[in-house]
Parts: structure tokens; sequence; C-alpha cells
């Protein structure tokens, strides 16, 4: 099965929603793509790098990165987030979701940006770099409950970066809401 990657299209949104209702179902869906359509709108998040992963001109894969900053303020930062992240059912397990994250990530890492946080599942994104971010002086920007500190994570696209900068993670205003930082 052939997968491209590309840059998401504004004719992509529909497609994209579709994915997203079918991924996370009919109690997170709404959410999902109510938060897709904010952050792709709003200044706060810019620049979003969007990607779609297509199959036989349907779209089975989105992952999408905005901007960040850190508290206190490090102008010479900077920082993106991954989230969120969505694979067609009937296309999970063939590693479109790593390809999405890793084409993202070079494409991050090409444009300058030197750390990605995400708050996600600590059994899957290590295998792309990730670790534990709390641990590192980068505080989330909601309280994570200690049980799930390893699910909030910090990538290091430039050496030098991690041990040398810390602070809270402040995202943009669309995923700055409480109930999008429950892991």
């Amino acid at each position: 099965m052939h997968v491209e990657i590309r840059q998401a299209t504004q004719s992509d949104y529909q497609g994209i929603s579709d994915l997203a209702m079918s991924a996370f179902g009919i109690s997170e869906g709404p959410e999902i793509v109510q938060l897709i359509g904010d952050l792709s709108a709003d200044v706060t998040a810019q620049p979003v790098l969007s990607l779609v992963a297509a199959t036989h001109g349907s779209i089975v894969g989105h992952v999408l990165f905005s901007k960040v900053r850190l508290k206190p303020s490090s102008h010479k930062v900077s920082a993106a987030i991954l989230a969120p992240l969505a694979v067609h059912p009937d296309f999970q397990s063939r590693g479109i979701g790593g390809k999405l994250i890793s084409e993202g990530l070079r494409q991050l890492s090409h444009s300058g940006v030197d750390l990605v946080f995400v708050l996600g599942h600590p059994g899957y994104y290590p295998r792309f770099g990730f670790s534990a971010a709390g641990s590192k002086g980068f505080q989330a920007p909601y309280p994570i409950s200690p049980k799930n500190a390893d699910a909030w994570m910090v990538l290091e696209l430039r050496p030098g970066i991690i041990g040398n900068t810390s602070g809270q993670v402040i995202c943009a205003d669309a995923l700055a809401d409480p109930r999008h930082w429950c892991e």
C-alpha cells in the first residue's frame, strides 16, 4: 500500500474532520475536529504544520504541530507541540502515524524548531526520541498528575537546548483549555 505524506490543504479539511471522527469516535471526535479547526485559525498557534497521509485519494492519517513558547521567555528557543495525531482505525498499526510524526519532525527541524512537546502515550512516542519533559525542567501548560508524568514528553531537535533552558510551556489559545490536558 502506497501512502503519500503531504502538507494539508484547505480542501482537505472535510477529510481530516471525517478522519478525526473515525479515529476518536463520537465521544471525543467532535472536540478534536473543533480543536483542529481552532488551531488552524488561531494566530497564537502559527505557524502550524499540518500533514496528511493519503492513499487512493483518501485521507487516512493527520498530524498537527503548532507553535508554543516557554515562560520565562526564551527568544532563542523555537518550540512546537504535536497535537492531535489521528490514523483511521482501518489503517492503524501500519506505520502511518510514525511516518506522519517522522516527516513532521524532519520539516520542523529544517525550519529551525528546537524542541517539540507532546502529551501522549509513553509507550509510543519514545520510539521517535521523545522522553519525559518534567524531569528536564519543562512544565506542561496545566499540571499533569504524578502517575502520568511520563506522558508529558519533549524531543530536542537542536542539540544543547535541554539542560540550558527550562520553563513552563505556553501553548496557543485554542489549546489552552484544561480539558485538553487530561491524560
